[in-house]
């Protein structure tokens, strides 16, 4: 990591070191089927914006397409990991979130909810899941989620654009999370490693840094 930070001004280090503080993976994101690449990338900028740093891609039907006008290079700073190896990822994807200690939370107004200003996050690590901007999330989805989440509105229209739907609830939770007595921050480790990656994005040709580098420390 050392070798790598001498290719990078020291405000660009301390900028690392500032987002990493306020990094957290006590929420994640969890995105089935979108389809529409601006509202896709929204979301991962919201994300970044609002320190959650992974963000789980299933691929039923749709693959999941970034626009880097609307990410704005949001994407490279964010940990993706996606599904779609099968026809139906969604369980599969469940199934590997909550192994890692989330209770799966749909984004749906339809089911017994919890409003989002009621929403309980001492209860354990959370995984937001949401769905297509025309239908929503799928029966799936749904059927296998652990809680509920939706956002009161008071106007005749009973959604949200996804995208928006996001950064209002990612927006509260983050703000409502760091006032809360919960260890959210990332482990030393786990900044260390995002911090040798960020490096070597942001490195011209780091492969060939990294191998020049090796080669001399094995002479």
């Amino acid at each position: 990591m050392n070798y790598f930070s001498g290719f990078v001004t020291k405000r660009r280090l301390d900028l690392f070191t500032r987002v990493l503080n306020k990094r957290t993976r006590y929420l994640t994101v969890v995105l089935e089927d979108i389809y529409q690449s601006q509202n896709a990338s929204a979301v991962l900028r919201s994300c970044d914006c609002f320190g959650v740093q992974d963000v789980h891609i299933i691929e039923n039907r749709n693959e999941y397409t970034i626009n880097p006008d609307v990410t704005q290079g949001s994407n490279k700073w964010l940990s993706l990991m996606k599904y779609s190896e099968k026809d139906e990822n969604t369980l599969e994807a469940f199934e590997k979130i909550r192994q890692k200690g989330y209770r799966i939370v749909a984004t749906s107004p339809h089911y017994k909810s919890a409003r989002l200003e009621k929403f309980d996050l001492l209860r354990g690590k959370s995984a937001l899941v949401f769905g297509t901007e025309l239908n929503g999330l799928s029966e799936t989805a749904l059927e296998n989620a652990d809680e509920y989440l939706f956002i009161p509105m008071d106007g005749f229209t009973e959604s949200l654009n996804i995208s928006v739907s996001a950064a209002i609830i990612l927006h509260h939770l983050t703000s409502k999370l760091r006032e809360a007595d919960i260890d959210w921050e990332l482990t030393h480790e786990e900044k260390m490693e995002l911090k040798l990656n960020w490096l070597r994005q942001s490195v011209k040709r780091a492969d060939l840094h990294e191998k020049e580098f090796l080669r001399k420390r094995t002479k």
